[in-house]
């Protein structure tokens, strides 16, 4: 194992090269493009036994990445904005035919207008399309979940794609230092890819794709939904199992901290994360009782486990990067169907949007409206964007 400082674009690639991909098929689209640059690099070295394909767009790539993973081997491409709305017609094929193939989505703004910084409004309307989704709050986590996340897709009960997604420049261009894990330890927890059945095998020719008739069409939907409702269980288990190899224990499908005793809890998904983090020791150094969920998993949603946590607190407040226009943070609405019956009031906040920063400050001053509301039980306003220009 190495200690390096590299971006996260760069942990992205390794973790790939690391999980042994035998296929990697890209468009490049800023901010991602370093990613497949890397691993092109990796693989003309002879550091990557791999088959590189160029294609014309983001929609053949995950076309390429589909018949590559029907042949039963490890695939990996990466996508940002632009590019994954692209791929979003081929993006349910992958996942209902049950292809465990990895995506690295380096989140952000979607056009118009045309913005290059951190926003999640690219993935989130692939949240129903059969995809697990993940969000990585530093660089050593993005290099070790490209590794879960193989064994994750790769379990047979989920057998199901997965998206692994860092925050566009605050990751990707952004150095950290990382430990580099070495190929012996990532074989030993990522072994070998070994398909049940390659769907497509020149010596046992199958149909892929077929037409079905409306007799079958429901039990093809329980399954995948199936599939997702097992995968937390398999999520914890691999969580466990990397914990337990590296020392590196992500917390599965979310990462509460002070939420024992908390009155009031943010829930945060991405990098705001770690700004959180630092505001509740500060807080909790003042003696308020502040506590933070990071949101790891958005697909499949933790309800259950959130559920739990709001059970036991006066105010909840829900950090969203994206907006689902005229309603609320999608993140907020997950959270909201979560809390459904739960005299616990709520409060949503939208921001850093395009790049928009979030500051200590900005995440203090929330937590501070918080408190406000757990002690007047007042919410007065349910969404609150934060840092924009003519809004109160």
């Amino acid at each position: 194992m190495a200690h390096k400082i590299v971006t996260g674009n760069y942990a992205a690639a390794y973790g790939a090269m690391r999980s042994r991909v035998r296929t990697v098929a890209a468009y490049p689209i800023t901010p991602q493009t370093f990613i497949v640059e890397h691993l092109s690099e990796f693989i003309n070295n002879g550091e990557l036994d791999s088959e590189y394909i160029e294609v014309e767009s983001e929609h053949s790539a995950m076309s390429a990445c589909v018949s590559a993973s029907a042949t039963g081997v490890r695939t990996f491409t990466a996508t940002s904005s632009q590019g994954l709305a692209l791929m979003h017609e081929i993006l349910p094929i992958a996942s209902g035919l049950r292809l465990p193939i990895v995506m690295s989505v380096v989140n952000r703004a979607i056009a118009a207008p045309i913005n290059i910084w951190v926003e999640h409004n690219d993935i989130m309307p692939e949240r129903d399309s059969g995809w697990l989704q993940v969000f990585c709050d530093h660089n050593q986590e993005v290099q070790d979940m490209i590794l879960q996340a193989f064994r994750i897709a790769e379990d047979k009960r989920v057998a199901l794609p997965v998206a692994v997604c860092l925050d566009a420049f605050i990751l990707s261009h952004t150095v950290e230092p990382v430990d580099l894990m070495c190929q012996e330890d990532a074989d030993r927890f990522l072994p070998k890819y070994s398909p049940p059945s390659p769907i497509l095998d020149p010596n046992n020719p199958t149909a892929v794709g077929v037409f079905v008739p409306p007799e079958y069409m429901m039990e093809c939907r329980w399954q995948m939904d199936n599939a997702m409702r097992q995968a937390p269980k398999v999520i914890e288990e691999v969580n466990k199992a990397f914990a337990k190899e590296f020392g590196r224990d992500y917390g599965g499908m979310i990462d509460p901290y002070m939420c024992d005793d908390a009155d009031v809890v943010l829930i945060t998904l991405g990098t705001v994360g770690s700004t959180t983090h630092e505001v509740v020791d500060v807080m909790r150094a003042e003696g308020k009782k502040v506590g933070m969920v990071k949101l790891r998993f958005w697909r499949p949603y933790p309800a259950a486990q959130l559920r739990k946590i709001a059970e036991k607190v006066k105010a909840v407040g829900v950090f969203d990067r994206a907006v689902s226009y005229g309603v609320a943070g999608p993140s907020f609405i997950e959270f909201r169907n979560a809390a459904y019956g739960l005299d616990v009031p709520t409060m949503n906040v939208i921001g850093g949007l395009g790049g928009n920063d979030v500051s200590l400050a900005d995440i203090r001053s929330i937590f501070d409206k918080l408190l406000e509301i757990a002690k007047t039980g007042v919410v007065k306003r349910e969404i609150v964007w934060l840092n924009t220009r003519g809004v109160e």
